[in-house]
C-alpha cells in the first residue's frame, strides 16, 4: 500500500476518519508543552490525514520515507512542507516546538529502531517543547482483531479486510494482513494481499526508551469512539 498501491490510499483511509483523533493529539501536545506551539514536525506522516486537521493549528513539516505517500499528502496538504526521510535517521538541522509520530512508528520492530526514532524526535524538539508517540497498541493492549472498510472515488473503488494476529507472543512483533479488492474505472476488480510486520512493546519499554532519549516521559490513556481505550506517550523536553 505504501509503494505500488500508494495512489489508492485515499480510498483506503479518508481524512474525515482522522478528525476525532487528530483533535485529541493537538490538545495533548498543547497541554504538555512548556512553550507556545507553532511549528510541528510529523515523522512518518504517510498520506497526510492527520496533517489535514492539525495544519489548522500548526505550521507543519511532514517527513515520510515513501515517495508515493508523500505525493498523496502533497495533493491533500499543499501548504505543508514535505521532506523525504526515515524517522530513524533524518536530520533537518532545525528544532520544532513539537514532534509527532503516529502509527507509522509501529513499523519499527526492535528496541534499537525505536530508540533511533526517539533520538530523532529529541534532536528536532526545541527546549520546552513536546514529543508525542502514538502506537496502535502496546503488548498490554494488543488483541487479535479483524476489521473492514473502504471508499469509492473518481470512478474507482476499494474495499479491504484487515486481520491482525500475533504468531509468536515471545517476540516484539505482530502481523497485520490486508486483502484489498480494487475496482478500476473500467469496472474490473482485482484482489491484492498485503502483509505488514509491526512492532509490539510493553508500556514500560516505551517509557524507558523515551526517558533514555532525554525526555521526561509519561503514558496517557485516551478513548477512541471505535477503537476503545488506547495509550499514547508524551515526552517533555524540559527547560
Amino acid at each position: 500500500m505504501y509503494t505500488d498501491l500508494s495512489g489508492w490510499w485515499p480510498l483506503l483511509s479518508s481524512p474525515a476518519e482522522y478528525q476525532e483523533e487528530a483533535a485529541v493529539f493537538g490538545e495533548t501536545l498543547r497541554a504538555h508543552a512548556c512553550r507556545p506551539l507553532r511549528s510541528l514536525l510529523e515523522l512518518g506522516s504517510g498520506g497526510g490525514n492527520n496533517a489535514s486537521h492539525l495544519k489548522r493549528h500548526f505550521d507543519m513539516t511532514l517527513v515520510d520515507r515513501a515517495p508515493g505517500m508523500l505525493a498523496v499528502s502533497r495533493a491533500l496538504n499543499p501548504e505543508c512542507r514535505h521532506i523525504p526521510g526515515d524517522m530513524r535517521t533524518v536530520r533537518l538541522g532545525r528544532a520544532f516546538d513539537a514532534v509527532f509520530i503516529h502509527d507509522a512508528i509501529a513499523y519499527l520492530t526492535t528496541e534499537d529502531e525505536l530508540a533511533q526514532a526517539m533520538a530523532t524526535a529529541w534532536v528536532h524538539c526545541a527546549t520546552g517543547g513536546v514529543a508525542l508517540f502514538v502506537p496502535d497498541c502496546t503488548r498490554e493492549t494488543f488483541h487479535p482483531s479483524t476489521s473492514h472498510g473502504g471508499h469509492d472515488g473518481d470512478g474507482r473503488g476499494l474495499r479491504y479486510l484487515e486481520w491482525s494476529m500475533d504468531p509468536d507472543p515471545a517476540d516484539t512483533t505482530y502481523e497485520t494482513h490486508f486483502a484489498y479488492l480494487l475496482r478500476e474505472t473500467d469496472a474490473t476488480v482485482r484482489c491484492v494481499q498485503d502483509r505488514h510486520v509491526l512492532g509490539l512493546f510493553t508500556r514500560a519499554t516505551w517509557l524507558r526508551l523515551i526517558r533514555a532519549a532525554g525526555f521526561a516521559a509519561r503514558c496517557i490513556s485516551w478513548s477512541h469512539s471505535e477503537a476503545g481505550e488506547l495509550l499514547m506517550f508524551v515526552g517533555q523536553k524540559d527547560d
